[in-house]
C-alpha cells in the first residue's frame, strides 16, 4: 500500500519498490513505474498501484476420483503480474488518493481466477485416476497438469499474470478412505514387528537355552573334576596307607630284630653273669668249704650284726656271760 501524506492542499505519494505506481491527470498518464515519489491533487488524479513482486497462493480443493473416491488437493501457485499497466487495465487497482488503499479487492480477483482454472484441470486429471493411483502418483500428474494448463490459459496473459511455479502439496482422501487404506499397511507393520518381535523372543529364548546348556555343561564338568579330585584323594590316601603299612612293617621289622639282637645279648649276658656268678659262688664254696667252723661262726655272727637293727644296749644274763666265757676259756677243746 502507498504512502500518501497531506502538505497544504497538496498530497505526496511514496510507493514501495514491488508496487508499479500509475497516475492519470485529466485522463493523461503523468506518472507511470515502480518505486515512485511525487506530489498531487486529489481532485485531479487517478491513482492505480500494481504489486509486481512475486506471489503466493495458497489453495485447496476437492475432486472426484475415476472410482468416485472424494479427494481433497493442497497446492501452491506463485505468480507475479508482469504486465502492471495491462492488469490496470482489466482489473480494479485503483488506490484511495487519501488512504493509499485499494478501492476493490484486485487480488482476490486474481485469486479466483487462478484457483478456477488450476481445479478445472486437476478435475480433468483425477477424474479419469482410480484413487489408490492418485495416491501413489497423482501429485506429480497434478502438478504437471495444472502448470500445463495455466501456461495455456490465455486468459493469464491477457490479464498481465505470469505464473512462475506451481506445486502440489498433496492429495489427500477422506479420513475414514485414508484410515481404511492404512489398515492394510498398518497390519502388515504390525505383522512386520510382532515378526520382529517373536524373532527377538526367540532369539532370547535360544540364548537362554545355550547359557542353560553351557551351565549345565560347567556343572557336568565340575562334577567330573571332582569326582577325578576324590579319587585322586583316594588314590593319594592308598598310597600314604600303603606307604604308611610298609613304611610300619619295615618298622616293626626293625623293632622286631632289634628286640631279637637286644633279648640275645640280654641272654647272653645273663648267661655270662650266671656262669660269673657260679663261679664265684663256686669259689666262695670252696673258700667256706676249707675254712674251719669257728672262723664261719664268727664271719655269720658278723654278717648278722650288719644286718640286725641298731641296738642301744645289750643285757647278758650271768648264765648267757658264764657259757660264752666257758667256752672262750676251753678253745683248744673246741677245735678238738
Amino acid at each position: 500500500m502507498a504512502d500518501i501524506t497531506r502538505r497544504l492542499g497538496w498530497r505526496h505519494l511514496r510507493s514501495a519498490p514491488t508496487a508499479h505506481v500509475r497516475h492519470h491527470r485529466r485522463g493523461r498518464l503523468v506518472h507511470d513505474g515502480p518505486g515512485l515519489s511525487f506530489r498531487f491533487r486529489a481532485l485531479t488524479a487517478a491513482l492505480s498501484e500494481v504489486p509486481v513482486d512475486d506471489r503466493e497462493l495458497a489453495m485447496a480443493f476437492h475432486a472426484r476420483t475415476a472410482d468416485f473416491q472424494d479427494v481433497t488437493v493442497q497446492s501452491t501457485v506463485t505468480y507475479r503480474i508482469s504486465e502492471p499497466a495491462t492488469a490496470a487495465g482489466r482489473l480494479d487497482f485503483s488506490i484511495d488518493p487519501d488512504t493509499g488503499a485499494w478501492r476493490g479487492a484486485p487480488l482476490e480477483q486474481l485469486a479466483t481466477l487462478l484457483t478456477e482454472t488450476a481445479q478445472q484441470h486437476a478435475l480433468d486429471v483425477l477424474a479419469r485416476t482410480p484413487l489408490s493411483a492418485a495416491l501413489a502418483d497423482g501429485v506429480a500428474a497434478v502438478r504437471e497438469r495444472i502448470s500445463e494448463g495455466l501456461a495455456t490459459e490465455p486468459r493469464l496473459p491477457a490479464t498481465g499474470i505470469e505464473v512462475v511455479a506451481v506445486r502440489v502439496v498433496a492429495i489427500r482422501p477422506e479420513p475414514e478412505v485414508e484410515r481404511a487404506l492404512r489398515t492394510p499397511a498398518r497390519e502388515l507393520i504390525q505383522q512386520e514387528a510382532d515378526r520382529a518381535t517373536y524373532e527377538r523372543r526367540a532369539v532370547a529364548v535360544e540364548r537362554e537355552r545355550t547359557i542353560a546348556e553351557n551351565e549345565l555343561a560347567s556343572r557336568i564338568e565340575l562334577a567330573r573334576r571332582e569326582e577325578q579330585l576324590v579319587e585322586q584323594h583316594g588314590t593319594n590316601a592308598r598310597r600314604e596307607a600303603e606307604e604308611s603299612a610298609a613304611a610300619d612293617a619295615v618298622r616293626a621289622e626293625a623293632e622286631a630284630l632289634r628286640t631279637v639282637r637286644l633279648a640275645r645279648a640280654e641272654a647272653e649276658a645273663a648267661r655270662e653273669t650266671g656262669e660269673a656268678r657260679a663261679g664265684a659262688q663256686s669259689a666262695w664254696l670252696r673258700v667256706h668249704a676249707e675254712t674251719d667252723a669257728a672262723t664261719l661262726h664268727a664271719l655269720a655272727a658278723t654278717r648278722l650284726a650288719e644286718n640286725l637293727p641298731h641296738i642301744e644296749s645289750v643285757t647278758l644274763s650271768p648264765d648267757v656271760l658264764t657259757g660264752l666265757l666257758a667256752r672262750l676259756g676251753r678253745p683248744g677243746e673246741e677245735r678238738a
